[in-house]
């Protein structure tokens, strides 16, 4: 068998990436994810919008693979403004909690000069272990 990628039905096609690639074992991989919708559309351009957005993205394909949020192992966030994060930390927590629930993953936070998208103010990618395999 060999690796599949994992695209939500719907959305805009991935040019050049795959959004997730699972693998024979189970683990899925999960690109990293900005704040805009399934047609690659910023609709939020504040920091906790753009956060919900991407962690419903990342949801979407661990969904789309089978999986759900518990299966999701590790969070890695690329933010371009370290003091608004800090300043945010109530609405980030409850913005998180309302996408993923009281899952917490192994995570880290690298602060970044910038990134590919314009307009997105993070990018949020995923490891997922998956107990039922497609």
């Amino acid at each position: 068998m060999s690796n599949q990628v994992i695209h939500p039905e719907g959305w805009a096609p991935a040019k050049g990436y795959a959004n997730g690639i699972l693998s024979d074992d189970g683990t899925l991989y999960v690109g990293g994810q900005v704040g805009w919708t399934s047609e690659q559309r910023f609709e939020a351009h504040d920091f906790i919008g753009q956060m919900e957005q991407a962690l419903r993205n990342i949801l979407d394909i661990v969904q789309a693979a089978g999986g759900a949020a518990q299966d999701i192992t590790r969070l890695t966030w690329f933010v371009v403004d370290k003091e608004e994060y800090l300043a945010r930390q109530k609405e980030v927590g409850e913005a998180y909690r309302k996408v993923m629930g009281r899952h917490f993953p192994a995570m880290s936070l690298v602060v970044v000069a910038g990134l590919v998208e314009d307009g997105a103010l993070l990018e949020i990618e995923a490891t997922a272990k998956l107990k039922n395999r497609l």
